[in-house]
Parts: C-alpha cells; structure tokens; sequence
C-alpha cells in the first residue's frame, strides 16, 4: 500500500450541491479516490459528490465512502486505486 492510500488524515473540503456551498469532511484517502475516479469519468469531483447526493438516503460523507468503496471493488479496477502512487 502507498503512503498516500493510508493516509487517514481528516480533510474538509467546501463542495457546491444543488446551488448551495456546504463542507465535506472526508480522510485523504477518499479525496484521493475521488479525484481518481472523477478524472476517469472525465467529471469534476463537484459534480461526482452531486451525483453522489442525488442518490443518498444518510449521511454525505459516509454516501461518499461507501461510493468509493463499491468502486474500487469493481472487477477491473487496478490495485492501488485511488492512491496518489504515480502523481
């Protein structure tokens, strides 16, 4: 595992849902994943986390881990998946 994936440091970062400008607190780690999973969708993370929250039912952060994690479950998925190995 790389340094950056164990990273489990807490990051709050401001995202713009449905108009309106609130903070996600999220480990490094799931930023991380996001940027990697955005850029592969060739889709902002602000967009990403707007798809994300369109289909939550709890908690936003936790909608966003639980995204992560079911994308880098995926078959096909590289090992090392949203780690900053290579940036």
């Amino acid at each position: 595992m790389t340094e950056g994936f164990m990273d489990s440091s807490i990051r709050k970062r401001s995202v713009t849902i449905a108009g309106h400008s609130t903070s996600v607190s999220l480990e490094a780690a799931f930023w991380d994943a996001l940027k990697h999973i955005a850029t592969a969708r060739d889709v902002s993370i602000n967009a990403l986390i707007e798809s994300i929250d369109e289909g939550r039912s709890g908690n936003l952060s936790s909608a966003i881990r639980v995204f992560v994690l079911a994308e880098v479950a995926k078959p096909g998925v590289p090992d090392g998946a949203g780690s900053s190995e290579g940036e």
